[in-house]
This record gives structure tokens, sequence and C-alpha cells, in this order.
């Protein structure tokens, strides 16, 4: 009789809660990991490295052609010769050319490593922009493969990267820009690994059960990554002080990163715990590691007697303070002055810059810009040929930003969508700031690392075109038509940008069917 009573209370009492907290533990794991990372860890090295390669071989062909007789082209007229400058003088300035020195040292510094290799020529200042440009293909491809688990469009986003006319043709100028973008796609990169470190080990003590011991959620550990997210975008900022708005954004996007992992972990008061247990750290690898890798990039200026305003501040009496006080006394006058330049840096209505454009333009590429163009050479097959460089974005990626930027708000919005968040912030980071101060001039290359997040942006709703795994064969066999039909129209219409990204000899009609638009003349 007790036997029977005790299975009644037992039945009554249901099963066992053990199974039960170990189903929520494990729903809550599902919720930090998400999808896993693609197992093909081979396939996708391999598809890196052939893409890699493609990339590198475009970037590189013909890479000192077009000179103008022999001399830099467009800005490279500023930039390469004070390279040449810190070459020649220990990695320093000395010599404002044409008083625009108005730039950190360490993008100068990366071309000048590729005059020391190759000369003063224009294979010499440009390698390593084309080596920049080629290494933007690797790591977007590992980006994409990340934010979407999937090798197939990591693959796709290289292609369409490889494809960009803009990518392109900064990966073959010895200009700033695709350092800038380098660094900041770079930087991209190390933020999604910390951010999937985080999780992961928010996923153990979940795991061991130890994730809500303080209702603030457990401590993390060091964050390498994190940290080197940090150090990335102080060299961004060393190239151009443009990098600054990343810092900012990339900052916000780890505070939100770090929230919505704890919330997902089950942490009672995630906004506390991520004030408490990850602010602090998070503002010394973006202000504090990215200011000390910032003034790095100063060290041959530190160093020298002669560079540009070094000795601005006096160095006074007081032993190794007063040395230290006036080299950062120095330094700080100097930034004053390239501030001064860069506010005064505005529009002359009567004397306006022919290719001068402004923000709201340049997510579809309305006003690009001619570098180099010379209309009495040969090798076309006809009497008059044309040989130009125009910095164009490709119209088959470019002209779809805007339908891009609204699916990509809508997504992150309504359905709190982290990869579209992540993407939209770094593009409009790009974007943005530069609507703060219309009256400044601007040029289209100022969109550089705006590229590379146009690609990822496109690249998330392909694989929603694609449709999942567990997708019927037709439904997937007609996502991926219509992915690999896109896919072909931007490789068709880079193709058919290719003589004007290149500087090759075309008739002066093929010229003109190049400029789509009144815009582009």
């Amino acid at each position: 009789m007790s036997l029977l009573v005790a299975e009644d209370e037992a039945d009554r009492v249901g099963p066992d809660p053990a199974p039960r907290q170990a189903d929520a533990t494990e729903s809550v794991r599902d919720r930090l990991l998400g999808k896993p990372m693609p197992t093909d860890r081979l396939r996708g090295w391999i598809v890196t490295a052939v893409l890699g390669l493609v990339g590198g071989f475009l970037r590189f062909q013909n890479l000192g052609n077009p000179t103008d007789n022999g001399t830099p082209v467009f800005d490279e007229k500023h930039y390469v010769p004070q390279a040449w400058q810190m070459l020649r003088n220990g990695w320093f300035e000395d010599n404002p050319g044409y008083e625009l020195t108005v730039h950190p040292p360490l993008g100068k510094a990366l071309i000048a490593f590729g005059e020391a290799i190759f000369g003063y020529n224009g294979w010499g200042w440009r390698f390593t922009a084309a080596l920049a440009g080629a290494l933007m293909v690797v790591l977007i491809i590992r980006v994409a493969r990340r934010l979407t688990r999937s090798t197939l469009l990591g693959a796709i986003a290289g292609i369409l990267l490889i494809c960009d006319g803009v990518s392109h043709l900064q990966s073959r100028m010895g200009m700033l820009d695709i350092f800038l973008a380098f660094f900041i796609l770079a930087a991209f990169a190390a933020l999604l690994v910390d951010r999937d470190q985080v999780r992961s080990r928010l996923a153990v003590a979940v795991a061991e059960g130890w994730a809500g011991e303080s209702a603030y959620g457990p401590r993390l550990g060091v964050r390498w990554f994190r940290l080197l997210s940090g150090v990335l975008l102080g060299l961004a900022f060393g190239v151009k002080w443009s990098g600054l708005y990343f810092i900012a954004a990339f900052g916000l996007l780890t505070v939100l990163f770090d929230v919505t992992a704890r919330r997902a972990a089950g942490v009672r008061h995630p906004w506390i715990g991520t004030a408490l247990r990850d602010l602090l750290p998070a503002l010394w690898a973006f202000v504090g590691v990215a200011a000390l890798a910032y003034l790095s990039t100063w060290w041959g200026w530190f160093g020298s007697e002669t560079g540009i305003d070094r000795h601005l501040e006096p160095t006074d009496d007081s032993g190794p303070w007063g040395v230290i006080k006036g080299a950062f006394g120095s330094l700080f006058q100097y930034h004053e002055h390239v501030l001064k330049f860069h506010s005064e840096l505005v529009t002359n209505p009567d004397k306006q810059h022919p290719w001068e454009s402004k923000p709201w333009t340049w997510p579809m590429g309305l006003r690009p810009m001619l570098y180099y163009y010379e209309g009495s050479t040969l090798g076309c097959g006809e009497a008059k040929c044309v040989a130009a460089t125009m910095l164009i974005g490709t119209p088959a990626l470019w002209w779809l930003a805007l339908p891009m930027l609204s699916w990509g708000l809508w997504r992150m919005v309504a359905r709190l969508d982290w990869r579209y968040a992540a993407v939209i912030t770094a593009y409009l980071a790009g974007l943005l700031p530069w609507f703060v101060n219309l009256d400044r001039q601007m040029y289209f290359f100022y969109v550089t690392p705006m590229a590379a997040f146009l690609v990822l942006g496109l690249v998330l709703p392909l694989g929603h075109i694609l449709g999942r795994a567990r997708d019927g064969a037709e439904r997937r066999g007609t996502g991926l038509l219509v992915v690999a039909l896109y896919v072909g129209l931007v490789v068709a219409n880079f193709v058919w940008l290719w003589p004007i990204l290149n500087g090759d000899s075309i008739t002066e009609a093929r010229w003109q069917a190049e400029l789509w638009l009144p815009s582009w003349r």
C-alpha cells in the first residue's frame, strides 16, 4: 500500500528535475553559441588561399602603370615624396611638401617600405598598397564566413570585394586610404572573434553552474582579440584621423555585444554587469591601447631632431621630464596645426575642385574621381586612343547601397539581428561623420573603408536568398541560381570597367561608353 502511494505521489510530482535543468542549460548554451562554425576548415582555408591569390594577381598585375611620365599621379604626388623623405631620413619627414604634411606617419611609412624594395617608381610606391588590398580579400572571406557560418558565402564576399572598383583602384595607388581600410577591416575581424570567445566562455560558465553566482555575471578574463582590435584601430588612426570614427563605433559595438551575451547567459542585471565587468577593460582597449598604438607610429618623429614641428615646444633643463614635456608639447602643437588645416579646408565656390563630391552622393558612387587621363596614347587600334584611371564603385555593387541599408536597418531594429547591426554600424561610421561639416572639401576616395562593409551588407541578404540547409532542393536550387546570376553580373560589370580602372589604352568611343552617368563626366 505504501509503495502504491509513493508511486502515485511520484506520478503527481512529474519527472526528475535534473533532466529539466539540463535542458534549460542546453537552451542557454544554444542561445549563447548560436549556429556553430562550419566544420570544413580545410576547404575554408583552400577557398581563402585561392581567392586571395586571384585578388593578389589582379591587384599586382601591371602595377607600375600608369604614371605621369614616371612621376606619381593625382594625390600620390603628396604621399609618395613624403614616403621617400621618410626612407631617406630615418622614418620621419622634414620638408613639408606643398605644406600638406597633415596626416600621421604610418601610411607614408608603409609606402616607404615598397620604395625601399623597388625604388622610386610605380611598383615601389604602390607595392604595399596592393599587398594591403590582397590581404583584405583574405580578411573579408574569413569575416563573412564567421558572420554567416558559411564557406560559400565567405567565398562570395571575396569575389565581390575583388570585383569592387573602389577597392581595386585604391589598392593600386600610392595613397593612404587602402591602409586605413585594411586596419579597420582587421579590427572588425578581431572584434568578431572576441564576441565568439566571450560567448564560449559564458557557455562554459553556464555549463559548470557558476554563471549566475553573481547578479552581474562572471568576469571573463583577458580578452586578447579585443586588445588586438584596439591596437589595429590605433594603427588605423595612425594612417588617417578618420580612423577615430571607427574607434567610437567599434567601442559601442563591443559594449552591446557584452550586454547581449550576458543577457543570453541568464545574467539578472546584464547592463549593470557590463558596466561593472566590461566597460573599463573596453575603454582601456579602445582608448588606452589604441592611443598607445597611435603614439607608436610617431617613433621616427620622436627620435628626430629635424622632423616637422619637432621642437615647437622648447625643452627645458629639468632632466628626462623636460625632454618628455618638450616632445609631447611639440606633438600637441603639431596636431593643433593639422586640425586647423582640416577645419579650414572648405569648398571655395569660386574655385571648386572639379571632382569634389558630398557624402550623400557616395553610397551609390554618383560622383567618382578621375585620377589620370592621357588622350594621345597608342595601342587601341585607332588613330586616337585614351588611357585613363577613374575611381568608380562597381555599379552592380554600389547601386544597391540604399536597399542594403534599408534592409539592414530593418533587420537590426525589427529582428534584432546582431550581424546586420555590426555591419551597418561599421558602414555608417565611414559615412555619417562627414555630414557634420558639409562645407569641407570632400572626395569620393574617402569611401574606401566603407567598401568592405558594403560587400558584407550585401552578402548577408544573399544568404537569405540562398536559403537554409533544411529548405527543400527546389528552394535551394532557385536561391543558388539567383545568387550565381548576381555574382556573375558583378564580375561582368567589373570586367567592363577594367580598362578605366587600370589605365589601359582604349578608343574614344569605348571611353565615352564607360561614362554611364552625366555626373561621371
